[in-house]
């Protein structure tokens, strides 16, 4: 009974509010993720995609100018920004010796181009036809969604954890929301796809950082023994 006591205490003492809340995020992204899934390919329902797409449509006729500040803003989760943003960043990082989280930035990285690109073959939905700025690829989930939440999200994290800075994350979210926005602006995704990027992203950040977590303890550990 001690035994049982000790290790539920333990188990207790791990529960710090940064993995409560990692949890609820990633259980609540992945719930999303799997709920737009039934909507798009077994109910192949389209209520949320027409409307939010005649939505942006309005906004459009009511604002034209929109376009260009649309244009400019979605660029910031596009493969030519964020592939040397992932290269740049890193290796800022390192200079100013933060290896691991450099190393972080790339992997998290690379995990979301690659996740991203087998959801898309996997799932296979093609984009929509009426798109204003002409796109390659599959549509669903959205790359610029997914990438732009890892991508800002982590950035996000690593300047509130570990630079003390906390005051970035929700602006950084913000904007990640923004760049999921304007793919619906312009027909490059239905509101769907974006929404899927969103969870799949988030879902995506969350098990790394767990995971990373995880490894980076038991390095320590093993490092701790070796020097013993």
């Amino acid at each position: 009974m001690k035994r049982f006591t000790s290790r539920l205490l333990a188990f207790a003492g791990l529960l710090t509010v940064e993995v409560v809340f990692a949890t609820v995020l990633f259980v609540v992204a992945f719930a999303v993720f799997f709920y737009l899934v039934r909507v798009v390919f077994v109910h192949h329902s389209m209520a949320l995609d027409t409307w939010a797409s005649d939505a942006v449509d309005g906004w459009q006729r009511a604002w034209p100018w929109l376009y260009g500040p649309i244009r400019f803003v979605t660029f910031f989760a596009s493969l030519p920004f964020l592939l040397p943003a992932s290269i740049i960043g890193p290796l800022l990082l390192r200079r100013a010796g933060h290896r691991r989280e450099a190393k972080e930035l790339v992997l998290v990285m690379a995990g979301a181009v690659l996740l991203n690109q087998l959801l898309k073959l996997y799932f296979n939905r093609p984009r929509p036809a009426n798109a204003v700025l002409h796109t390659f690829g599959l549509s669903f989930p959205s790359g610029h969604a997914m990438l732009g939440v890892t991508f800002y999200g982590c950035l996000a994290w690593l300047l509130a954890r570990h630079f003390g800075r906390p005051g970035w994350a929700a602006p950084l979210l913000l904007w990640a929301g923004l760049i999921g926005l304007t793919r619906v602006c312009l027909h490059a995704h239905y509101a769907t796809d974006v929404l899927a990027g969103f969870a799949g992203g988030a879902a995506w950040l969350v098990l790394f950082r767990s995971g990373l977590k995880l490894f980076w303890k038991e390095e320590k550990a093993v490092l701790g023994e070796e020097v013993i």
